[in-house]
């Protein structure tokens, strides 16, 4: 994969990650003043889970393309 489909994908999950927290903490207007910690205060507790999982995938994905790709540069024989 080159550098800048990798640098995409761990922006893709960076935002995917902060894209999840709102998602994850978000409470309706009408159950804010309810301290209650039920899964019906958070509605959308799932798609932040989700989103989680997918910036995680994103990130490894990169992460072992940009490993590969490293250890491949390390070992080119440079000969004149």
């Amino acid at each position: 994969m080159k550098f800048k489909a990798e640098m995409c994908l761990l922006v893709m999950s960076i935002a995917l990650f902060a894209l999840s927290a709102f998602f994850y903490f978000y409470q309706s207007a009408s159950q804010a003043v309810s301290f209650s910690a039920s899964l019906g205060s958070y509605p959308y507790r799932v798609y932040g889970i989700t989103f989680v999982g997918f910036g995680s995938v994103l990130m490894l994905t990169a992460s072992i393309s940009y490993s590969k790709r490293s250890k491949n540069l390390g070992h080119k024989n440079y000969s004149v």
